[in-house]
């Protein structure tokens, strides 16, 4: 059953100029895996504008609660490359009350936009 569903995107020169402006924002949004690839280089402005549009989705999804955390959200990759959510604390709390017990995230970027889409299944 689809407890959710939320969707999101994020322009990628504005959300850079947003990082540029407040260096501190990446701590604020991202979790370390977030910020680089798996061999350590730097992840792109696009990539993290687009992990940026999955944790709005998925706070959507959940039907916008005050008080998340954004990092308590974390955009992962499969060996495959296909993204997935990992939640903890306040966004986790947030789903078991719901009764979500499974997340699936979608992430796009083309033409100066990110986008994401996350479904929320109980």
């Amino acid at each position: 059953m689809i407890i959710g569903v939320g969707i999101d995107v994020a322009e990628i020169e504005r959300f850079g100029q947003s990082l540029e402006r407040t260096p501190q924002l990446r701590e604020r949004l991202f979790v370390e895996g977030e910020l680089t690839l798996p061999d350590g280089a730097p992840r792109g402005t696009a990539s993290l504008a687009a992990r940026f549009a999955a944790k709005e989705a998925l706070a959507k999804a959940l039907g916008a609660p005050t008080g998340l955390r954004w990092t308590d959200a974390e955009v992962q990759v499969e060996a495959s490359g296909r993204p997935l959510l990992r939640v903890r604390g306040t966004v986790a709390a947030r789903a078991a009350e719901l009764g979500v017990r499974a997340w699936h995230v979608s992430l796009s970027h083309d033409a100066g936009v990110a986008s994401a889409v996350v479904i929320a299944e109980g």
